[in-house]
């Protein structure tokens, strides 16, 4: 596939007036650079996902089961926010019924004293006032005062039709959002079956899967497998990004050791701690914590890679310039897609237990070119410390 370098772009944004001069153009190129880099990162996958698929089928159909977890988990959490939303604002609108209502009885109860006056009255207000006045500015004020009563009466009587129009109005909208919620309702019962379907796939398919690694060294081929496609993919990422450098005031490198944590977790696998019997050991660390718990980036970058990989999961990978990546897997869900921009504190995916995981957790890892770094010595600073 052809691509425009980003030194040519950049030429050609110096040496035209016409161009550099339209922000149009500007944000135009700009897209077409960032669609550039996620159709290569695309093929890239779809050449890794053929690779591991030619290794080992049952690691192909879990990826297929996973990610339609990942979309069911997304669709409920935000038919949660949905629901909270419409919830807030049928209880808005009973307040305002409520406030009308106690408006309405107030205004219907003067009206009922007016009426009740001008029946005492005989109803021959007028009559009455121009028999029993001699004086005649006496006379004219009284009649100033009636017309402003009866003024008075009939802005009363609007006040209360209107009255009743706006709870009459507010009564259908609170019916509307009673039946949206359980349009909600429904929906998440069918988006919850359709989860507990792939759920049990994923388990059948993890069943699969640990009887074929029931051999240690399989479990160590296997692995060591993984390992080769993460660093395979972590090199072909950073030719494709190469035209892309980015910058930033603070490089990355100079905020060794003042690093947050990506989430509050227990550390359960440290870097460089053994794994399946000492032949192998860990690039990252693996930091236990709730499932759906917000994963955030550690410092600025770019989004580089965000999607599913054998042994990982659903993988979020940030390029921080210089060299560095920093690695999150085992999501539930991913929040951001490859090309976009992220700052420090900056929620990228939540935890999970993805790439086959018996418990909920995050890997997390940091990498120089392709040589894993002890996150240790880079993260210091606890979540919300």
């Amino acid at each position: 596939m052809s691509r425009v370098p980003a030194a040519l772009i950049l030429a050609a944004l110096l040496t035209s007036p016409a161009v550099f001069g339209d922000d149009e153009d500007v944000t135009r190129i700009k897209e077409q650079e960032l669609e550039e880099v996620r159709e290569r990162i695309s093929e890239l996958k779809i050449s890794m996902d053929r690779a591991a698929e030619a290794r080992d089928r049952v690691t192909a159909e879990l990826q297929d089961a996973e990610i339609v977890i990942a979309e069911k988990r997304t669709r409920l959490r935000a038919l949660e926010r949905e629901r909270e939303h419409t919830e807030r604002q049928r209880d808005e609108l009973e307040q305002a019924i409520a406030e009308r209502e106690v408006e309405l009885e107030s205004e219907v109860g003067e009206l009922g004293d007016q009426l009740r006056a001008a029946y005492m009255s005989g109803n021959q207000e007028r009559l009455q006032l121009l028999l029993n006045q001699q004086d005649p500015a006496e006379l004219g004020r009284m009649m100033a005062y009636y017309r402003y009563l009866n003024d008075y009466r009939r802005d009363n009587i609007e006040l209360v039709t209107t009255r009743i129009r706006e709870l009459a109005e507010l009564h259908s909208q609170v019916a509307a959002e009673e039946a949206r919620l359980e349009s909600i309702a429904n929906e998440r019962y069918a988006e919850l079956s359709r989860l507990d379907e792939a759920q049990e796939r994923r388990r059948t398919l993890l069943a699969a899967l640990q009887q074929q690694l029931s051999d240690e060294g399989a479990e160590i081929e296997r692995l060591a497998a993984e390992e080769r496609d993460l660093a395979r993919l972590i090199d072909e990422l950073r030719t494709i990004l190469s035209d892309y450098p980015i910058s930033s005031e603070e490089p990355f490198v100079e905020h060794r050791g003042r690093l947050t944590w990506p989430v509050a977790g227990n550390l359960v696998h440290d870097f460089g701690e053994p794994r399946v019997g000492g032949r192998l050991s860990w690039n990252g660390v693996v930091l236990e914590a709730p499932r759906g718990r917000e994963v955030r980036a550690v410092y600025h970058g770019r989004v580089a890679f965000a999607d599913w990989l054998a042994g990982m999961g659903l993988l979020v990978i940030v390029d921080h310039g210089g060299g560095y990546m920093s690695l999150y897997g085992y999501n539930e869900t991913i929040l951001k897609s490859a090309g976009d921009w992220v700052a420090p504190g900056d929620v990228i995916a939540t935890v999970g237990d993805s790439g086959g995981q018996q418990r909920s957790a995050l890997y997390f890892e940091i990498r120089r070119g392709t040589q894993p770094q002890d996150p240790g010595a880079w993260v210091t600073r606890r979540p919300g410390g």
